[in-house]
């Protein structure tokens, strides 16, 4: 099995060899597995580790506190130096890079949800890598609940976010091993899990990490979240020769957790429910062609009616002019806006609601047509 579209997560001890220091060698040969696996038009998305081990390095001659606000310091400061690394590195395959930071309270909020979703989804389609990682100088360490608490269960967050099709976590290890092979000879790497029990998480149990916050039984739980979303999930090691590359081509290196449920599926089964349908729209003839048939999203041209009460980020079921549903999928307006756009063109958005989301009133990407 070959994969296309790729989530990559580097973890702290990973892109510091255990060092306090960022490990340029090592960062060198997964930009350029990953600028392979572009010229072959794979689509990627990185989650990084790394910022606050970065920081510290920058501030060696600051004298280091254990308090909350000095980890923030510590992360704002060396986010920048860790993206100016990525971004040499990838100009000397001539790839751009951006950077998303976020916040649970990002993902739980609909429009914030919505807003990463088309931007990820965007910068894939452009050919551009976005590196994401926490935002650690907002996201507070006492307030649980809104922070992802490390970067595994972001990881596993975003490859659901944009449909991934495999997300690989690197870490300083070859995978998930009958015990810990650092102090167990007898240790023997587990080369598939297809079911997350409780003999598992035992195997992962969490063990002391130098400078990183996530151990294997954070990556366990991570997987648990991303194959119940119909996302493949291995855990590999990071400085395998070409470790990338080999698991894109689905060769068995690591550590392999298969979706639970196909993608499709999945996704289906989330939008098709009707549980979580806010409001209907209806469409045209015209409309109706374009996506049953040509693949397309929904343009405000195409709508007739909006019933119901929604905001924008809410899922709204998708009728024909005789009260079929035809699909469904995540709206970018509300029906308040559709009240004012239905029925017009995508380039009056902007000068009927002062403001504009987009041409899309549904994108193709956020979209279930049955």
């Amino acid at each position: 099995m070959t994969y296309h579209r790729i989530v990559a997560k580097f973890g702290t001890n990973l892109l510091t060899s255990g060092t306090d220091h960022l490990d340029l060698e090592v960062m060198s040969s997964l930009v350029e597995q990953i600028a392979q696996l572009h010229r072959q038009g794979k689509e990627m998305v990185i989650i990084s580790s790394g910022a606050i081990a970065s920081g510290r390095q920058k501030l060696k001659k600051v004298a280091e506190r254990k308090n909350t606000p000095f980890k923030q310091v510590l992360a704002s400061v060396g986010q920048s130096h860790l993206m100016y690394t990525y971004e040499q590195l990838f100009s000397r395959h001539d790839m751009t890079v951006a950077q998303a930071l976020l916040t649970k309270r990002d993902l739980c909020d609909r429009s914030g949800y919505l807003n990463a979703r088309n931007t990820l989804l965007t910068l894939i389609e452009l050919g551009i890598i976005c590196i994401v990682n926490e935002n650690d100088v907002v996201a507070i360490d006492e307030i649980e609940e809104l922070r992802f608490g490390d970067n595994d269960n972001l990881s596993a967050m975003v490859a659901n976010l944009v449909d991934a099709d495999i997300l690989v976590m690197l870490t300083d290890i070859g995978g998930l091993y009958t015990a810990d092979p650092h102090y167990d000879p007898e240790a023997r790497l587990v080369h598939r899990v297809d079911k997350i029990d409780a003999e598992i998480e035992r195997m992962a149990c969490d063990t002391a990490s130098r400078h990183g916050t996530g151990g294997m039984a954070t990556k366990v739980e991570a997987a648990k979240l991303a194959t119940s979303s119909g996302v493949n999930v291995v855990i590999a090691g990071g400085r395998e020769p070409e470790v990338l590359v080999k698991i894109s081509r689905g060769e068995d290196i690591g550590t392999l957790f298969p979706a639970q449920l196909n993608k499709m599926e999945s996704r289906k089964r989330w939008m098709l429910s009707g549980l979580a349908a806010k409001g209907r729209v209806m469409v045209d003839k015209g409309a109706k062609v374009a996506l049953k048939e040509q693949n397309k999203s929904l343009l405000p041209a195409g709508i007739t009616k909006a019933e119901g009460k929604f905001q924008r980020g809410d899922i709204v079921d998708i009728l024909d002019e005789k009260g079929k549903r035809i699909g469904c999928g995540i709206s970018n307006y509300s029906s308040s806006d559709l009240a004012a756009i239905g029925g017009k063109h995508s380039d009056e958005i902007g000068s009927l609601l002062g403001y504009d989301y987009g041409d899309e009133v549904v994108h193709r990407n956020n979209m279930v047509i049955v």
